[in-house]
């Protein structure tokens, strides 16, 4: 008969397991002074120690800082299969969240962008705007390039900004800049069909194909409300008309990313306003390996929840507020 381990250990075995664990963790003692106290080697002491570990002498416990939200930012993970989370603190009083998501993200592409990575990004986003001007100068190649994701939205003075936006997050990150000349959204799909036709679009969207980061805010379309154009309160111009946010709160619309609008599951709708947009299609899009989602504010949940369940983002950064919401 095969005797238990446990009862092979001695007491006084214990007596030493507990004795050096002590040293080690509460009294801060380093292992060759513990070897020398207790004139042991210093290997067998390093044994001990891990021993300690195995038969549970030794427990880890992670105490979490104010304002980290690591717990919840897995349960997100793994409720949604998200590659990653993001939860940032936002005061109850504070309405525009923007700022803190956007110093959230920026701190988080600061980390994650660390060479060869090929970056699409939406232009009209007031939080990717935001984080963008948070973000460092990186010292070394960050990144091989920033790629526009659609044509401008709103005024020419907008696309102005749009334009600006791709060339600082180039700069900042040492990467060659590609830019979408044309407007987001144009009058018809005649018009759409005839400028897929040109040759400079023709290389961008060639160029689509080798995104491996994606940069985009979450729109949303609230009943009888107007879309918000990836922020709160941010309308890009009157993009969608009032008539294309009719059709698309018929068909159950609530939110976009990069003007691919979907339902409450995050099942696409399939509306008028598709054959007039230019920039990439889902399917390129949903094929990039990491598309990071920057939204908060609870009138975006709905949005923001949808986004999450049909995949349409695999990296979401988000605030305090609707984290918990999306876990509930």
């Amino acid at each position: 008969m095969t005797q238990d381990p446990e009862q092979d250990v001695t007491r006084d075995h214990l007596r030493l397991l507990a004795r050096v664990a002590r040293m080690y963790h509460e009294q801060g003692i380093r292992q060759p002074e513990i070897a020398a106290a207790l004139n042991l080697s210093q290997p067998r002491v390093s044994r001990l120690l891990k021993e300690a570990v195995t038969r549970g002498l030794v427990r880890t416990v992670v105490t979490l800082p104010d304002g980290v939200h690591t717990e919840l930012e897995e349960e997100l993970q793994r409720r949604y299969g998200l590659r990653d989370a993001v939860v940032v603190d936002v005061e109850d009083f504070q309405e525009d969240v923007i700022p803190p998501l956007a110093t959230a993200a920026a701190a988080y592409l600061d980390v994650t962008l660390i060479g060869g990575d090929v970056v699409g990004i939406t232009p009209w986003s007031r939080t990717l705007q935001a984080t963008v001007s948070r973000l460092p100068q990186k010292n070394a190649r960050a990144a091989e390039r920033v790629i526009q994701l659609a044509g401008g939205l709103g005024r020419p003075e907008a696309q102005v900004h749009a334009t600006r936006l791709i060339a600082r997050l180039a700069d900042l990150t040492n990467a060659r800049p590609v830019f979408v000349p044309l407007p987001g959204v144009v009058a018809t799909s005649a018009i759409r069909e005839a400028l897929l036709q040109d040759p400079d679009l023709a290389e961008v969207q060639a160029q689509w194909r080798d995104l491996t980061l994606t940069l985009t805010g979450i729109g949303s379309l609230n009943p009888g409300g107007v879309h918000d154009g990836g922020d709160p309160g941010g309308d890009p111009g009157g993009v969608p008309g009032p008539a294309d946010q009719e059709e698309l709160r018929g068909l159950g619309a609530v939110g976009d990313v990069c003007l691919h609008f979907f339902d409450a599951t995050g099942k696409p709708v399939a509306s008028a306003l598709d054959r007039r947009v230019i920039g990439i299609d889902s399917a390129t899009f949903r094929a990039v390996e990491r598309r990071v989602g920057i939204a908060g504010g609870l009138r975006k949940l709905a949005a923001i929840r949808a986004a999450v369940e049909g995949g349409w983002v695999n990296v979401l950064i988000t605030d305090l507020r609707v984290a918990r919401r999306l876990c509930a």
